[in-house]
């Protein structure tokens, strides 16, 4: 069994990785900023860090009082939008916070291994679809770049010292406890705002694609990541496509309710297609996703209800 530490475990994907990595029986400690996770969300049984990665006295604090044997990395700024107004914001939490914590997982010495979340959603830009992990990364927004660094970063600590990696590419996450206060989550968003009796807006015409994959498949894969013994990036998602019409209609199916689609303005530069082939961590490491996308709503549902 490993001492597992997951940066960003008190939010919506980490809470989930932390809970699948204690049912295998890992010692697990979360070091969270709270800035969108809740305590909440962190199981009792489970050491709380209160801190930051971009605050790289707190990262080595933490490192040295736990000694984790394998860091999972969640602890990310995440919004595409909002990196593209203010980059250097997003730099600092998804590039410096990397080095932070790969400059002292090197120095606290017991660091065996590194599982970091990333996109797959915004790293291939307007490549033909399903994007695979052979296709040249071409990100389109500070998000897609910084995550990219990150991943670049992982494999330089590597090669110079030696410390293991896995990148999962997430497509477009959704279950339980996701926050709806923000750009990304459009499930969360439209349930909130049914909750609410607000009409919930389509972006444009809704044709866009995006690929849903369950929250507990993300927390597996970390899982499966674990116990892979090699390193690389893989892409995490379903290998299928969903319009934000065909979402909105699942999530009002789910909520029971009554409601006409109402469409905005697009977002400007959103992708039009974006789905991942998983087909390399189901060969690698045995992963597949396994929650079907109107059994994944309905369940959410119930749990925003």
């Amino acid at each position: 069994m490993a001492k597992i530490l997951v940066t960003g475990g008190a939010g919506f994907i980490g809470s989930h990785v932390v809970e699948a990595f204690l049912a295998e029986g890992h010692e697990v400690a979360v070091f969270d900023n709270l800035s969108t996770g809740v305590t909440e969300n962190v199981p009792e049984n489970v050491q709380f860090f209160e801190g930051d990665i971009t605050n790289r006295v707190r990262v080595r604090e933490v490192l040295q009082e736990f000694r984790p044997e394998v860091i999972d990395h969640h602890a990310a700024h995440i919004q595409v939008g909002y990196s593209v107004e203010n980059p250097q914001f997003d730099a600092e939490n998804n590039v410096l916070g990397v080095l932070n914590i790969m400059e002292e997982a090197r120095d606290v010495g017991t660091v065996k291994k590194v599982i970091m979340a990333s996109t797959g959603g915004a790293m291939y830009g307007d490549k033909p679809v399903p994007f695979t992990e052979d296709l040249s990364p071409q990100p389109l927004s500070p998000y897609g770049i910084s995550k990219r660094a990150g991943e670049l970063y992982l494999h330089f600590y590597f090669v110079q010292y030696g410390i293991p990696y896995v990148v999962l590419r997430y497509s477009n996450v959704y279950g339980p406890r996701q926050n709806p206060h923000g750009e990304s989550g459009v499930i969360a968003i439209f349930m909130e705002k049914i909750l609410k009796g607000e009409q919930p807006k389509i972006n444009g015409t809704g044709e866009n694609t995006r690929d849903y994959v369950y929250v507990a498949d993300v927390a597996r894969a970390n899982v499966a990541a674990l116990a892979y013994e090699s390193t690389g990036e893989f892409n995490i998602g379903t290998n299928t496509e969903t319009s934000t019409n065909e979402v909105f209609h699942l999530v009002t199916t789910a909520m029971n309710a009554s409601i006409p689609e109402e469409h905005g303005p697009a977002r400007p530069g959103e992708q039009v297609r974006s789905v991942l082939d998983y087909s390399k961590a189901q060969r690698e490491f045995g992963w597949q996703p396994t929650m079907p996308l109107e059994e994944g709503v309905r369940i959410t549902a119930q749990s925003f209800q």
